[in-house]
């Protein structure tokens, strides 16, 4: 595939680090070839963690065209008999403080309010035994309709237990953001400048005043992949529907001196797990979010950009958590 963006998008694209072509047969067929190449990550417009801006280079990759789907997890699931996070028995020594009827299996379920919240409260969470991938909105729902929907109340090691039994990883968050911006060289979102273009809505966002007001015509949650239109590279969902797991542990910021012109950084890891611990919770270290999801707004979380990121444990499954995969050529 040839990596231009797509027709209608403003912004310059990214200078390619080098022309590698492809492997001769891809990984899978749902799958994009994204030549490496160098660009500027981050971002110092928008929240503090995502500066300071900073060239990094990455190699050559393949990434799944959209995020993994209830159907295949739910193959996976069958084939190996894997039993996710959420489906697993809390345990006391991870969760001391936890109330005993939360220490059952469950996760996390939006719940709309119906008036203004404080946006520091997180209120609009509530955890629901027995919600997991199979029942996204609690026991009482199913998948029903929902195969080619993203996979949901995922863990980190949910994720990469599915990405090693396909023969795949989790991307990096450089390669992640890289491919996010389609090659579009600093532009805000993932197909342009604008967030609506034309007043065409171009992901699965929140419209309104968040969490209780809601302008769609629909109860606030993902969609089917592929529902908005792809980035330059051919690849969907990159901004909004739900959050994509990366590798990557996560720290603050980037590294000061990767601001320095000296050196361009290639193939960055991001942080050191140790230095991943969030200290209010210190039980689990954190990894990089990426992409936003169904309920990033204007007035909260407005994270349905290329450079957004965000902290989350690893032992945290919600209703907006899902992820994709890559296979770098050593893999093929």
């Amino acid at each position: 595939m040839k990596q231009t963006p797509s027709k209608g998008f403003s912004s310059k694209p990214s200078k390619p680090l080098t022309q590698v072509p492809p492997p001769s047969n891809p990984p899978s067929s749902d799958m994009e070839w994204i030549s490496g190449g160098t660009f500027i990550m981050g971002s110092d417009s928008y929240y503090p963690e995502e500066g300071p801006t900073h060239k990094v280079s990455v190699s050559g990759f393949w990434m799944d065209k959209y995020t993994v789907t209830n159907q295949q997890y739910q193959g996976f699931v069958e084939a190996t008999g894997y039993v996710t996070v959420a489906e697993r028995q809390p345990s006391l020594k991870d969760y001391p403080h936890a109330k005993a009827e939360l220490l059952v299996p469950g996760s996390a379920v939006f719940w709309l309010p119906p008036q203004p919240v404080d946006l520091r409260s997180f209120c609009w969470w509530k955890y629901s035994p027995g919600a997991n991938w199979r029942h996204p909105e609690g026991p009482d729902s199913s998948l029903e309709g929902r195969e080619n929907y993203p996979v949901v109340h995922i863990a980190y090691e949910d994720a990469e237990a599915y990405a090693t039994w396909v023969g795949k990883e989790l991307p990096t968050e450089a390669e992640w953001e890289f491919a996010a911006r389609g090659g579009l060289e600093g532009a805000t979102y993932v197909w342009g400048d604008k967030l609506m273009p034309n007043r065409q809505l171009m992901a699965n966002i929140w419209l309104g005043k968040f969490p209780w007001q809601n302008s769609r015509t629909r109860i606030p949650k993902p969609e089917a992949i592929g529902s908005y239109p792809p980035n330059g590279y051919g690849l969907y969902d990159m901004a909004g529907n739900v959050w994509q797991w990366t590798s990557d542990w996560y720290q603050e910021r980037h590294p000061e001196n990767a601001a320095k012109p000296c050196c361009i950084p290639a193939n960055p890891r991001g942080g050191k797990r140790e230095g991943s611990y969030d200290p209010h919770i210190p039980q689990f270290p954190r990894k990089v979010l990426k992409g936003g999801s169904f309920l990033c707004a204007a007035n909260y979380c407005a994270r349905y950009r290329p450079a957004a990121r965000h902290p989350e444990t690893v032992d945290t499954s919600t209703g907006h958590i899902g992820f994709r995969c890559v296979v770098r050529p050593a893999q093929v």
